[in-house]
């Protein structure tokens, strides 16, 4: 799940219009502006702008597949200090 989907409108993001990047994050900063909403919907406007036309998702064999292990992984269990 999501934890904060766009509808919910919670938050908000900033923007550089210029589409310069500073050498610092201050300075980056003091040139954009805030957008109220998720930055979700600018992206996906972007993308379909930038895309090509929509194909069908290839046919997968997941079923047919045998996992390595049960969910959750020995990776999601292991401590960072030891894997």
């Amino acid at each position: 799940p999501v934890i904060n989907p766009p509808a919910a409108n919670k938050r908000s993001h900033w923007v550089r219009a210029d589409g310069k990047l500073p050498a610092t994050h201050a300075e980056w900063l003091a040139g954009a502006t805030e957008h109220p909403g998720s930055w979700w919907t600018d992206w996906s406007s972007w993308l379909k702008g930038h895309a090509g036309k929509q194909v069908p998702a290839p046919k997968t064999y997941a079923r047919k597949a045998k996992g390595l292990e049960p969910a959750p992984g020995r990776y999601v269990q292991a401590r960072a200090d030891s894997a």
